[in-house]
């Protein structure tokens, strides 16, 4: 069965092969935006356990794989990494030249995953975080040899229901998954030792917790809004003699900027063995 030529995006349909959580908020994204129909979903997993969000979104579902490409002609393929190379050899005999094909899965390369798809099949890796389950994901895109202009900017264009999307080469995929995939761990990290500290100091958990959560907010807004480099702000907030040059410095002797440093470096390097695999 041959999938149709691509509509535009107001007619786009998209499929899923694999139903988790990270598929869940894209599609939700895509459907909040009004970026496309819920009932132009379609979504496949092998059973009905995570299915049943993608229902109550108002999507359809299967549990085949080759239905979704047959039906679809933009497919996102969010399985674990170890199953994906099963996946594409199961769905291949129905991928055809008008696909545009979009890896979620974390360590499979471009070259990989035009290995096990028909020749000039156009494909796409994408990295995104946890955040997108709240549309504020920062997320990264990168084309394959055969993906044009058009592609990647459609793409774009729907990621951005769920975040910050920005297009960029391989090498620097493995990079974000350590900045900002592993980062929300960190920042997390971070949320709660601040808390912690106004614990200690005599504050109510909760109040420290959402007070932490909110400063994180705020301040990562300002960035983002005032295009600021960070220095700039921090030095904004610090007055000569004042409470948060006290607190810096007292970060700066407990080693946070290097230790910050060396956990996206560990992660990164971790993203590139596991590509290597």
């Amino acid at each position: 069965m041959a999938v149709a030529a691509a509509p535009g995006l107001d007619q786009l349909r998209v499929g899923f092969v694999g139903a988790g959580r990270m598929a869940e908020a894209l599609a939700e994204g895509f459907i909040r935006a009004g970026k496309v129909e819920a009932q132009h979903i379609l979504a496949s997993a092998p059973s009905d356990r995570n299915l049943c969000h993608f229902r109550a979104l108002g999507c359809q579902t299967t549990h085949s794989n080759q239905e979704v490409v047959q039906n679809c002609w933009l497919v996102f393929f969010a399985t674990k990494p170890h199953v994906l190379p099963a996946v594409l050899a199961e769905v291949a005999p129905v991928v055809t030249t008008e696909h545009i094909l979009v890896s979620v899965a974390a360590g499979i390369s471009l070259s990989t995953l035009e290995e096990l798809l028909p020749p000039a099949t156009r494909v796409l890796r994408i990295s995104p975080n946890l955040p997108c389950v709240v549309q504020e994901g920062a997320m990264v895109i990168a084309r394959g040899r055969h993906t044009g202009n058009s592609d990647a900017e459609l793409l774009q264009t729907l990621l951005e229901a769920c975040g910050q999307c920005e297009e960029v080469p391989e090498a620097h995929v493995d990079i974000h998954t350590g900045l900002s995939g592993s980062g929300v761990a960190f920042v997390c990290a971070f949320s709660e030792a601040l808390a912690e500290g106004a614990i200690k100091m005599g504050m109510p958990s909760g109040l420290a917790h959402r007070i932490a959560a909110q400063t994180l907010l705020g301040t990562a807004k300002l960035l983002l809004q005032k295009g600021q480099h960070p220095a700039q702000l921090r030095t904004d907030v610090c007055t000569p003699g004042g409470t948060t040059i006290y607190g810096l410095h007292a970060l700066e002797r407990g080693g946070l900027r290097a230790a910050t440093m060396s956990a996206v470096e560990a992660a990164t390097c971790r993203a590139r063995e596991l590509s290597g695999k």
